[in-house]
């Protein structure tokens, strides 16, 4: 079998615009200032901007974590994307391939200015990473789907930094790599004027397939970034002097557009207290561990759940222990190899989850829980949440992050504040 990694770029290349690599770079995004806001000195909140051409699968969702992990891909996992994207290369004609499903949650990206006159690209948050990496005109035309290209040549204040690299494995054995300059850099109305951009000369075919996410801005602590021979500051640690206070809270909602709050805390946007837990940053993640966690109706359970707090993953991934008592409460659910995870009819009605923050408790909706149907039209549906065993690492992605406000408070020492608010 071909790799997967092969049938991705192949198959999706082709579904996404069929002619999107002859027509060269995209004309950058135009920002709406009204999606910006200034709330006082060193206090910014912007809005996140859909990605129109999120494409939804559950078995890709998981395949894309083990390959930033670092996990090593099991078999049934790469059939079970080779067989759904094997489907989208029939269906597909020429045109954009996925349309987003209505009734459960498209994906969001950010416009970010780069270099002068400014570069608009359209990033990912990622609290999982410390890269800000893009794709850029550095790539050869096979590794390019339509996304718009950073251009260090066209910016009077790019500067290579001479004998800098940067390079990220993945599960798969595949890359991302090449140059870094220093540019300026401005998210909303925060600007760094010598920001580490890492401009891609080759990217892992697994982030080709989507031609609106244009790259990464990592978030997460400085000692995870990968260039070589000195790590570079992520953009959040440039900036953080410059803010009110030093921190950052992502308010990310379920199926709309999420805020993102630099310098300060939005009280209008939460319902009682923050609660703080400490924050383990060793790993170079916002690595912290949770009480414990209750189903449905269910008693809560006592035990430590030590995790990581990831914008950049899409679900949630906790023990196996964890997740099998959840789906015993689910009628008709099943671990599907086919699928490559937990299905269950869509017609099924999900408990919620609830996970503890000290003594405080977050609770998902059980509408929450539910990625979506495996492919557009079907009966069955994904859950969003899996089993970490495989990846080696318990993860709090978008879908716990979807139910609370979360500050990511960079100060000495860091800590992580959850907060339950209105759904």
């Amino acid at each position: 079998m071909a790799p997967v990694s092969s049938i991705l770029l192949t198959a999706l290349a082709g579904a996404t615009l069929g002619s999107a690599i002859p027509h060269g770079p995209k004309i950058g995004t135009v920002v709406n200032d009204r999606d910006t806001t200034e709330v006082g000195p060193g206090k910014y909140s912007f809005k996140q901007v859909r990605n129109p051409k999120y494409t939804f699968n559950g078995a890709l969702s998981i395949y894309k974590t083990y390959l930033k992990f670092g996990a090593p891909i099991p078999d049934y996992l790469e059939a079970a994307v080779a067989n759904y994207t094997k489907g989208v290369s029939k269906r597909s004609t020429g045109s954009a391939s996925a349309t987003p499903i209505d009734t459960f949650d498209d994906a969001y990206i950010t416009p970010v200015s780069i270099g002068t006159p400014a570069q608009v690209l359209n990033l990912d948050f990622d609290t999982g990473s410390s890269d800000l990496w893009v794709f850029s005109t550095e790539l050869p035309s096979s590794q390019v789907n339509g996304q718009t290209l950073y251009n260090p040549g066209a910016s009077s204040t790019a500067t290579l930094m001479s004998g800098y690299t940067w390079s990220i494995t993945y599960g798969d054995g595949s890359s991302s790599s090449g140059n870094v300059y220093k540019d300026k850099v401005t998210i909303g109305g925060l600007t760094v004027t010598q920001q580490a951009v890492e401009a891609a000369q080759t990217v892992s075919s697994s982030f080709t397939q989507d031609p609106d996410i244009d790259g990464l801005v990592g978030l997460a602590f400085d000692s995870l970034n990968s260039v070589s021979p000195t790590p570079q500051k992520t953009w959040f640690s440039n900036i953080k002097s410059s803010l009110n206070s030093p921190l950052f809270a992502a308010n990310l909602k379920h199926n709309a557009a999420g805020t993102y709050d630099f310098g300060y805390i939005d009280s209008s946007k939460y319902t009682g207290s923050i609660t703080y837990t400490s924050v383990n940053t060793s790993p170079g993640y916002w690595t912290w561990t949770s009480t414990g966690y209750k189903i449905g109706s269910g008693s809560f359970t006592s035990t430590s759940i030590t995790g990581i707090a990831d914008t950049g993953t899409t679900l949630l991934y906790l023990p196996t222990s964890i997740v099998t008592a959840y789906y015993r409460q689910v009628s008709g659910s099943s671990n599907s190899r086919t699928y490559g995870g937990y299905v269950y009819p869509c017609s099924t009605t999900l408990p919620s989850f609830t996970f503890g923050v000290g003594s405080a408790r977050i609770t998902i909706p059980g509408t929450y829980m539910n990625y979506g149907p495996v492919s557009t039209g079907s009966s069955t549906c994904f859950g969003g949440l899996q089993s970490s065993s495989g990846i080696g690492i318990n993860i709090f992605g978008d879908v716990a992050l979807k139910a609370a406000y979360v500050v990511f408070n960079g100060g000495s020492p860091p800590t992580l504040g959850w907060a339950s608010k209105t759904l």
